[in-house]
């Protein structure tokens, strides 16, 4: 789908029937007939329309004879049946002396709020264009970040009442979404640093400013989600732990369980057999038998419980040493 935009005398965008010199082309999820056409009208390459439909497309700047690409990784929230599913996706923006063009696979919120007016940009300055969206984009991290942070704590309360895979599959996939946003912002880093190397940035003083403020956002979306990312992680290996230990108290009581009812089963077993045994013909012989069973029985489970709740872990001796180390 393509859409033109420009912006009138008044700084405000409004949407074109057709292509037009200093306007903005939004481009997502274009068909090849449509990336053939755009090309034509603004002298674009094809290969870089096409580079951001690549979902595993790398973020990086090239130039080409007068055209300037700026690609990007952003974030974006896919809706399904277990609920939201937080990715990244590339976009693309690429301008020259006749336009701006920005290519996507999805519709992106920065964009959106750049056509409601809801930001003011001028599709005449493409480089103050991409700036501006380096800074929406570096939020709309930080705005799912927090999301992720919420969603991570809700999970875990319901954890901490009941373990249920549903929740820990959930947990799983926010830890998966952390490790994509981490790479994203650590390819978009790269990006903005290049970026503001650029004589148009470091020359003119709003630019500069502009950049900074990105710059900023972006630096606190990486601090966020490695700190969100590395919480998570710990919080992952410690119900493990959890479900680890509560799985050894339950195999740990299924086995005394099981040495106890043996007890009686042997005693059973060998006053069953086929040959003479004590009390044989005795009307209270059976009384006798069913005694002796409870009485090795309530010894047997006596000596295991006491022993189960006797077992200790030992800790290392260089553990011990640290330890006594560190009271000292």
């Amino acid at each position: 789908m393509i859409k033109y935009f420009k912006t009138d005398e008044q700084k405000k965008m409004r949407r074109l029937e057709a292509f037009e010199e200093g306007c903005w082309i939004d481009m997502f999820n274009p068909t090849d007939d449509e990336i053939e056409d755009t090309s034509l009208v603004s002298g674009i390459p094809e290969e870089m329309l096409k580079a951001a439909l690549d979902e595993e497309e790398t973020a990086r700047i090239e130039r080409d004879e007068g055209v300037f690409m700026c690609l990007m990784d952003t974030p974006t929230i896919t809706d399904t049946d277990d609920g939201d599913t937080y990715e990244t996706i590339p976009l693309a923006l690429i301008y020259n002396e006749k336009c701006i063009v920005t290519v996507s696979l999805r519709g992106n919120p920065v964009l959106a709020d750049f056509i409601s007016n809801r930001v003011g940009v001028d599709t005449a300055k493409s480089v103050y264009f991409i700036l501006t969206f380096m800074l929406g984009n570096a939020k709309r991290f930080l705005s799912n970040l927090r999301q992720i942070d919420k969603k991570s704590l809700r999970v875990q309360a319901e954890l901490h009442r009941s373990m249920k895979n549903k929740e820990l599959i959930q947990m799983l996939e926010l830890e998966n979404s952390l490790v994509y946003f981490s790479t994203s912002l650590s390819s978009n880093m790269s990006v903005y640093q290049k970026m503001g190397k650029l004589p148009l940035v470091t020359e003119n003083e709003e630019y500069g400013d502009l950049y900074e403020d990105a710059l900023i956002e972006t630096r606190q979306a990486v601090e966020m989600c490695n700190i969100y990312r590395d919480i998570l992680s710990g919080t992952m290996d410690a119900y493990a732990s959890v479900i680890s230990n509560n799985l050894n108290v339950v195999m740990k009581l299924l086995a005394v369980i099981t040495l106890i009812i043996s007890i009686p089963t042997l005693v059973a077993s060998l006053w069953g057999m086929n040959v003479g045994v004590p009390f044989e013909g005795k009307l209270w012989g059976f009384g006798v038998v069913i005694g002796i069973c409870v009485v090795l029985t309530a010894i047997c489970s006596f000596i295991l419980i006491r022993a189960t709740n006797s077992i200790k872990i030992k800790t290392p001796r260089h553990l011990k040493h640290r330890r006594r180390r560190g009271r000292d």
